[in-house]
């Protein structure tokens, strides 16, 4: 089955889904998380505070990459991994079920399509790291809750995600009350910016907690393609 139908599949189930909880939370019921968004991709919101956070500092942007583009840059990326085993365990205990690498040399190829998430990604005159990091997670891989450290990265960080969807859920750092879940589909680009970035942990389901309500995604493998820019040295 294609991308396009799967997404058009999901998208079915969260707007039938959609239309049922918004016949229960009519009545009253305050004490459920808010309706799903019905733009696609799909995105649950705790309340409505964290809906006007993302806002302006989150967004996932569908369909950024072409099938035929996302087999280029698993080309080049699955020949790098060729012969290297998934681990366990990570150096800060952040993923589990991965390979990694970063990478400042592509073919011209994915140069172009990483030029155009910088484009999409960062403001004008922004300097971004010269790697690109990659990760590479197994079928029954995740990556546990945690925020970037501000000594590595920037106050922006764009991600394409490859080969199977997953639920993507950020959660305030000092107020768990605080979250929301997104789908990233295979061939999506999502960002996420300052508040967001900083204040947020952000964290990769691992395949049976892949849901948004009660509609399962299936999470297989999943490669995200991931650019920074520079950290900023006065940030508290």
């Amino acid at each position: 089955m294609s991308r396009a139908m799967l997404t058009s599949k999901l998208k079915r189930s969260l707007l039938r889904l959609h239309s049922r909880t918004f016949a229960k939370t009519s009545r009253l019921n305050t004490d459920r998380p808010g309706p799903i968004s019905t733009l696609n991709p799909p995105i649950e919101y705790s309340c409505d505070n964290i809906a006007g956070v993302a806002k302006d500092n989150f967004c996932v942007i569908p369909n950024f990459i072409s099938d035929e583009e996302e087999t280029v840059l698993l080309k080049e990326i699955d020949k790098h991994f060729r012969g290297i085993r998934y681990e366990y365990d990570h150096w800060d205990n952040a993923v589990h079920g991965y390979r990694e690498t970063e990478k400042s040399k592509w073919s011209l190829a994915t140069e172009n399509i990483l030029q155009r998430v910088r484009d999409a990604a960062f403001t004008k005159g922004a300097t971004q790291l010269p790697l690109v990091h990659v990760l590479d997670l197994a079928a029954n891989g995740y990556i546990k809750a945690h925020v970037d450290s501000v000594k590595f990265c920037g106050p922006t960080i764009a991600g394409l995600s490859l080969i199977s969807p997953s639920v993507l859920r950020l959660v305030k750092e000092d107020d768990s009350t605080l979250w929301l879940k997104a789908v990233l589909p295979a061939g999506s680009l999502y960002i996420m910016r300052n508040q967001i970035r900083f204040d947020y942990t952000h964290e990769i389901l691992r395949d049976e907690d892949s849901y948004i309500r009660d509609v399962k995604v299936n999470k297989g493998r999943r490669v995200s393609v991931m650019s920074c820019d520079q950290p900023v040295e006065d940030h508290s």
